[in-house]
């Protein structure tokens, strides 16, 4: 029998340095789609697939997102006594159970698979799931809860992969894909960390989402640095592949890669387009707007 997933890795430490000067004092993860910021709609995926401990990995200067999944006194007893009651109970829908979160520091940028290894103590010896946060997935049915479903089916390590157009293979983590099953799942017989154009075993991409074992804290701290004089998640999970089965799924739905500004507008207006109300409104504005630039 598997063991159930309850606790999920968020890696946040990141700089954001491709959305400077916005990133100088506002951490990337609290950028905002709609009403939301970034960081809001993937710990919702993670509720919404069962995770009952999220873990933070944070850097310097990150404390906001600590205090936006915290009690705003002022702000809560304000809206209280203007009897704001729609807005505390948006408040109040967002914030974790007291002891359901934790926060610990990456004091350096050693990489995802060291950002990884700083919550081994928190996660303990179970398995666990890693969202990462840039990555913004859309779909009826999460990207996390397809995963938790296929672990369910046939445990191992599960790995979230979409399509990518061949010729730019070299820009992601690849998967080399193996037997198929009959539930929209396959196994995995390798992974390659940007390979160089031509040479990528498939055109399937590392999406960001992850359940893996615990056994993988032993070898990300044996880890020598990979690419980018970095510790790569990639590499340990390659040794981790010659221990135990790795599943790859592919996942239904749209990702919006935030961490790029591209990927951050396209999010927005995609999620705009979802509210009634306001694709009323945006509509008429983006067709002028492409009048404008054609």
């Amino acid at each position: 029998m598997t063991r159930a997933i309850r606790k999920a890795v968020l890696p946040v430490a990141g700089l954001g340095t491709r959305f400077l000067p916005a990133t100088k004092a506002v951490p990337k993860e609290m950028l905002t789609i709609l009403d939301r910021p970034i960081i809001q709609y993937v710990v919702d995926e993670a509720r919404t697939a069962g995770i009952e401990h999220i873990v933070f990995v944070t850097g310097r200067n990150k404390q906001v997102i600590e205090d936006h999944f915290d009690i705003a006194y002022e702000l809560e007893e304000t809206l209280r006594r203007r009897n704001k009651d729609h807005a505390l109970e948006l408040l109040e829908k967002i914030r974790p159970s007291a002891g359901t979160t934790s926060f610990t520091r990456q004091q350096e940028p050693l990489g995802l698979g060291h950002a990884i290894w700083c919550a081994r103590d928190i996660i303990g010896n179970e398995p666990f799931a890693i969202l990462l946060p840039d990555m913004l997935m859309k779909a009826p049915k999460g990207c996390l809860s397809q995963m938790v479903e296929a672990y369910e089916n046939h445990g191992g390590n599960i790995i979230s992969v979409e399509e990518v157009p061949w010729d730019q293979t070299h820009k992601y983590g690849i998967v080399e894909r193996g037997a198929p099953r009959t539930d929209d799942t396959f196994s995995i017989t390798g992974m390659v960390e940007k390979p160089a154009e031509g040479t990528a075993p498939s055109n399937l991409y590392i999406n960001g989402r992850y359940i893996l074992q615990p056994e993988i804290f032993g070898l990300l701290e044996k880890q020598s640095t990979g690419a980018g004089g970095e510790i790569q998640l990639t590499d340990a999970m390659l040794t981790l592949m010659g221990q135990q089965d790795f599943h790859g799924v592919e996942f239904r739905g749209e990702t919006y890669d935030c961490g790029s500004r591209s990927g951050f507008l396209s999010a927005n207006v995609a999620y705009a387009l979802d509210d009634s109300e306001l694709a009323a409104q945006l509509r008429p504005m983006l067709d002028k707007l492409l009048v404008k630039t054609s």
